[in-house]
């Protein structure tokens, strides 16, 4: 195992910020001790946001250019939480300069881009260097506890899935234009938020062979510029002058999974729902719901109670639950868990493959690229349902 690890985070925004305190956090959880990891670098163009992110959570640097975070010796692992746009070229440079990279889900803004990152992180592969995407909810205890039900039969056959993602960050019409706001339909909530769901609803119930029922809408259709630089979800002051908004604010799609079929409903304009992240799984022994509201619970209904208190049951997430043991400094029942929480297990997860900790004795691996590519096909066979009015269109 190597002796320390070298972190930059590229991007100082919101998302950027939880990858920034999470790196710093990996080493206090879960068993065996990881080599020291050093906080070296904070990289934003905008150089004040940079600047105060480096010094809040604890970076020796703040820089300007990526480039320079790829030249850098004393760098060993990066993240890349940019626009999607900028993905391609950011991750293929630090792949070619011999970086780590973890890199933020959706891989990209095309599916084309998205490819030749696989094919880029394959290349690296064979060079010793990982590659992989974030897809932080996969080792929330709570979900892979509704998992765990359905791999130990407790469940039964499954019958039918629902998972929603109502937020509210676009729901004011004063919220100021972003690049979150602009692109193909598809690539707003669906390729936001949705990107999310898909990965989570595949984990439980199997691929996705087809989907259909595809609709997206824009609920506003214009939304002002800003005067100043827009942070994440955030806004600001804003001019009289408009720009038009070109993608989707609600998305909502069935799918035929391997194990059974389900809807799916995402939305960013859900007012009083700010991270309204909601599953529910059922089977023919029983079912389980969980949601992000309540992360530290999961309700589970089995057949086999007494028909006098049938129902659903609250079920305390603890240590006998997946992937909670050791997580955190207090991980008795009843502590709690947060989404950063699992920003914080996504980095160990990524640090651990890096350092080459056995996968049996770590947590669930990052995904691939290729899995990456494989979650932006899925959300292009919603856009093309939705584009010929909810016809049944295949998953790749």
């Amino acid at each position: 195992m190597t002796t320390s690890l070298g972190v930059a985070v590229i991007g100082a925004g919101m998302a950027g910020k939880a990858h920034a305190a999470a790196y710093r956090a990996a080493s206090t959880v879960y068993a065996p001790v990881l080599p020291e990891i050093r906080l070296v670098a904070i990289g934003d163009s905008f150089e004040p946001l940079g600047v105060e992110t480096a010094q809040r959570f604890g970076f020796e640097r703040h820089v300007v250019d990526w480039r320079d975070i790829a030249a850098a010796d004393d760098i060993d692992v990066v993240s890349v939480v940019v626009a999607n746009s900028l993905h391609r070229e950011i991750v293929e440079g630090l792949l070619a300069a011999g970086k780590h990279v973890l890199c933020e889900k959706p891989l990209s803004d095309t599916i084309a881009d998205a490819r030749a990152m696989a094919e880029a992180a394959r290349s690296a592969e064979a060079q010793g260097l990982v590659a992989r995407i974030g897809f932080s909810y996969l080792r929330s205890p709570g979900i892979a506890f509704m998992r765990q039900l359905i791999d130990d039969g407790r469940l039964g056959d499954l019958l039918h899935f629902s998972g929603r993602y109502w937020t509210d960050y676009g729901c004011r019409p004063d919220a100021p234009i972003s690049w979150r706001y602009q692109g193909p339909q598809g690539s707003g909530a669906l390729g936001d938020i949705g990107s999310h769901v898909s990965y989570i609803a595949e984990y439980l119930c199997g691929p996705a062979h087809d989907v259909s029922g595809g609709r997206f809408h824009t609920s506003i259709v214009e939304r002002p510029k800003p005067l100043g630089q827009v942070i994440g979800h955030t806004g600001g002051d804003v001019s009289d002058e408009t720009s038009p908004v070109t993608n989707d604010d609600y998305a909502t799609f069935n799918a035929r999974f391997a194990a059974c079929v389900g809807t799916i409903e995402v939305s960013r304009v859900a007012a009083g729902h700010p991270n309204g992240l909601a599953l529910e799984i059922f089977g023919t022994r029983g079912a389980a719901r969980w949601s992000q509201t309540n992360p530290a619970q999961v309700e589970v209904m089995l057949h086999d109670e007494h028909a006098d208190v049938a129902g659903y049951r609250t079920i305390p997430l603890g240590p006998a639950h997946p992937h909670y043991a050791g997580g955190w400094a207090m991980d008795a029942p009843g502590v709690g868990i947060g989404q950063n929480d699992l920003f914080v297990h996504q980095a160990r997860a990524f640090l651990e493959e890096v350092a080459g900790v056995p996968a049996e004795a770590s947590l669930p691996r990052c995904r691939s690229f290729d899995d990456g590519v494989h979650n932006m096909e899925f959300l292009a066979a919603v856009a093309d349902s939705a584009a010929h009015g909810g016809t049944t269109v295949a998953v790749r």
